[in-house]
């Protein structure tokens, strides 16, 4: 739109007035996706109101209010990823106010407003937020930049052209300055261009530079909340005990006498497959489970164990299952190939295992159910929570808090769930603790897969053809109800049926096998995580097959693939892949391209006695696009390689006797300070598009490792994790 278009003479004074009066305050609302032309003006904006604010289709919030101050209402949790500094930052950005001037509310569960386009659903995960806030942000910034400096043209009677906007002010050609705080009421009456322009990336101040994330300094101080600190009025604590088989349920208690009679006790609730108790302390709540006599039903499963789970989904993966992805002719290419190599791969159950264990305070009452929760999924929770109350939906309010760690737990609400039914049962709000043991023994838990292999090779033992088959449980119909028509986790097959080489043939099939009643769910890294290990040994195994570098036959095969090949030949150059090792060390490679990033880890191992293993060196190098903020890349980067290496090397879930045999990290170990490499991160520079990181670090770890490990050894695993077969870090 023109300055013309714009200008005083078209915009009437009069009715800016009029329109400030009425109300105070500028809010730029954008419907994700996409953006809409429309603005409004409020006082405040609090999570109660936006109900009013959806009726009239009004999506993410940014509020400048009378101070200058900018509010953003965040649709992303967060959880330690640091997207609410990212979103921040993209609005300050745009908009030309300090980071420091802004600040961040969680949105309430509203799926009509903050449905992530990429996750169809208002859920926090999949390394999608920033691609999902990129534009739309950016644009709420820069729409009430442009109502701002327009307000202040009218005030000054000259066209928007001459004035700029700095710092949280509009400045005009003669010297004239106004605050934001200023121009709110005026602005808040003029209506958004239905073209928002944005600022390419050379004019950026702050997008792109190293930035403090702005939940840094509370949570160094100890200000920081969440839900496992927090305390509402009349709250007590509550813990529960749930039966120790899947799927069995309670059928008495006795001792509770001696239990209510412990300093701080209060109640004593039964649930279907659980007993809960309240207290005004964690203490004694774990005090009166541990003095309670509870009889089970265990159920059907009390005989299930890892050996049969094993074997079960062992034969499984020699089936059929459906098509996933067909391209070329499989059968010729396995016919009239030169040679073949096959190969096998099992991963296993896998807890989430947060430093934050399941937390949420809930409180139950007339008028309706009020949670306190850090949820992944808000949406779902508050949907679930009015089912159990027999209530309406719109009458459970949900107060969304920061996450102390999740890697896709608080995707699902089971805990919650478990939270109101007790709450429904008492006149005072209570606040739910797992313990650890507790949170260890009932998580849903990442589901244990096997991958079948078998490559056709030409005469240069290069493959012409791929088949693989992929068994294990669908997470995508256990969260969803079911799975597509065409039978397909889509999840499961990801990187298997999209790989990033070249293959002339290539057939994936998907053989679902569900575990029988153990939970499933998504796990940090989702379904590339499991696809990138398999793929990558293999490709390493053909490579070592052919008598050729790993690193030159991946690159030969990846040449329609220019960013993943360049990110490839930084790692090796950056780690010196030419360079010999000293015997008993090797160096192992992998690579990925998934969540719109370009990933290449390297890791360099030294074998020590028979089987123990020092990681000596680990580089990284990602292409996430345009990196908004490259402190917090680094960040994210390093902590999903350290937690991809930790389920590698340790984590492995076992059941016997229908039982979670991992209780607590003594048996379900982490990578220790001692045993943790330097990962060297190096962040391209891109203007591409902004790709996801949250989940990329953690994915090709565990592939990188066990090729390294063949490298220094001779000897290949396809098994995870390492400690199953006796190895250990020194």
């Amino acid at each position: 739109m023109s300055d013309t278009q714009r200008s005083p003479a078209v915009l009437s004074r009069r009715g800016v007035l009029k329109g400030g009066a009425l109300l105070s305050g500028l809010v730029i609302s954008t419907f994700l996706p996409p953006a809409i032309s429309r603005s409004f003006a409020a006082g405040t904006v609090k999570r109660a109101q936006l109900g009013d604010a959806a009726e009239k289709g009004y999506g993410a919030f940014v509020r400048v209010d009378h101070s200058g101050h900018v509010t953003v209402i965040s649709p992303k949790i967060e959880m330690g990823q640091g997207i609410q500094t990212g979103i921040a930052m993209m609005v300050a950005e745009e908009l030309e106010v300090p980071l420091s001037q802004v600040s961040i509310a969680e949105a309430p569960p509203n799926e009509q407003l903050y449905a992530d386009p990429l996750l169809h659903s208002q859920l926090t995960g999949g390394s999608t937020s920033t691609r999902y806030a990129w534009e739309p942000l950016r644009k709420a910034g820069a729409g009430a930049r442009i109502v701002l400096i327009e307000a202040a043209a009218l005030r000054w009677q000259v066209a928007p052209s001459q004035c700029r906007a700095l710092n949280g002010q509009v400045l005009g050609p003669d010297g004239q300055v106004a605050a934001y705080g200023d121009l709110v009421d005026a602005a808040a009456a003029l209506p958004l261009p239905a073209d928002i322009p944005l600022k390419p990336i050379a004019e950026f101040k702050l997008l792109g530079k190293p930035a403090q994330r702005l939940d840094t300094p509370h949570k160094v101080n100890g200000n920081a909340k969440y839900t496992i600190d927090l305390s509402v009025p009349d709250m007590l604590i509550a813990s529960t005990i749930t039966c120790p088989v899947h799927g069995g349920t309670l059928r008495g208690v006795s001792n509770e006498a001696v239990a209510l009679g412990i300093p701080g006790v209060r109640d004593i609730v039964r649930l279907d497959n659980a007993v809960a108790v309240t207290a005004s302390n964690f203490w004694a709540c774990q005090q009166a489970l541990k003095v309670l006599a509870i009889d089970w039903d265990l159920g059907p499963h009390v005989s299930l164990d890892s050996r049969q789970l094993d074997k079960s989904l062992f034969e499984a993966s020699a089936g059929e299952g459906v098509f996933a992805h067909q391209s070329g002719d499989i059968a010729a290419a396995l016919k009239n190939a030169s040679s073949r190599l096959e190969a096998i791969y099992e991963q296993p159950f896998l807890s989430h295992s947060p430093l934050e264990p399941m937390t949420c305070v809930a409180h139950v009452h007339a008028g309706g159910c009020e949670l306190w929760v850090g949820s992944q999924a808000p949406g779902i929770a508050q949907a679930g929570a009015a089912k159990i109350c027999g209530l309406p939906v719109d009458k459970v309010v949900l107060h969304n808090q920061l996450i102390g760690g999740a890697f896709g737990r608080r995707l699902e609400s089971d805990f919650i769930f478990q939270a109101v039914d007790i709450a429904r049962h008492l006149s005072y709000p209570i606040k739910l603790i797992w313990s650890r043991e507790e949170d260890m023994t009932h998580d849903c838990y990442r589901p244990q897969y096997v991958d079948r292999l078998n490559a056709a090779l030409d005469e240069d033992l290069r493959p012409v053809g791929w088949e693989h088959r992929i068994a294990g449980a669908s997470v995508v119909a256990a969260y969803l109800g079911s799975l597509p028509p065409d039978g397909v986790d889509f999840d499961v097959v990801e990187v298997a049926k999209d790989p990033v080489y070249s293959l002339a043939s290539l057939q994936v099939r998907y053989i679902r096998h569900e575990p029988e009643v153990i939970p499933v769910s998504w796990w940090r890294g989702v379904g590339p995580l499991r696809g990138t290990f398999a793929v990558e040994s293999f490709i390493d195994e053909l490579a070592h097959n052919a008598k050729v570098d790993p690193m030159e036959y991946r690159l030969s095969l990846m040449q329609s693939q220019p960013r993943a090949q360049a990110v490839l030949r930084q790692a090796a150059e950056l780690i010196g892949w030419d360079t010999p090792v000293p015997a008993g060390s090797g160096r192992g490679v992998a690579v990925s391209a998934v969540f719109g990033s370009f990933v290449a880890t390297i890791v360099e191992l030294e074998a020590q006695g028979k089987k123990g293993l020092r990681i000596k060196r680990l580089v990284s190098v990602i292409d996430c696009g345009f990196a908004h903020n490259p402190t917090s890349v680094a960040s994210q980067l390093e902590g999903g390689t350290l937690f991809g290496l930790s389920a590698a090397l340790f984590n492995e879930i076992l059941i016997e006797h229908g039982q979670v045999q991992q209780t607590n990290f003594h048996q379900y170990r982490q990578i220790r300070m001692s045993d943790a490499p330097p990962v060297e991160v190096h962040v391209v520079s891109s203007e591409e598009r902004p790709g996801g990181v949250g989940e990329t670090g953690a994915v090709p770890a565990a592939a990188a490792l066990v090729n390294a490990l063949f490298a220094a050894t001779g000897v290949r695993e396809r098994r995870l994790p390492l400690s199953r077969f006796g190895y250990f870090t020194v």
